[in-house]
């Protein structure tokens, strides 16, 4: 059984910064990527950044030079350094690890979801 908690999430003004953090606990053998998703109220759940384990990173263009992913394997550990919030970027955000616990296929894992509101 794995468990993942997040925390970092809150209120914070445009141009602001804030950092997630999300660490996974339980049977984690191996993570072969991590990344994070949002939601918005009425709006689809999307992709914002993603990390494999070699270090490869994928943003989402809305987010592109203003977020930053990174990842502590040895901590099963994945951030979001967010910075230059703009009211748009006010969502649920949710972390999401592949992680290998037990069978030769990795299974996701998602995080509880933090709230994010950029006041404008």
């Amino acid at each position: 059984q794995v468990q993942l908690v997040e925390s970092g999430g809150g209120l914070v003004q445009a141009g602001g910064s804030l950092t997630l953090s999300c660490a996974a606990s339980g049977n984690v053998l191996a993570i072969s990527a991590m990344g994070w998703w949002r939601q918005a109220p009425g709006k689809e759940r999307e992709l914002v950044a993603e990390i494999t384990s070699a270090g490869h990173t994928n943003y989402a263009d809305s987010v592109l030079g203003r977020f930053t992913i990174s990842g502590d394997n040895a901590k099963n550990a994945v951030f979001l350094q967010m910075s230059s919030l703009k009211p748009e970027d006010t969502a649920v955000y949710y972390c999401v690890l592949e992680i290998y616990s037990g069978s030769p296929v990795p299974s996701d894992h998602w995080g509880q979801g933090t709230q994010v509101t950029v006041s404008s």
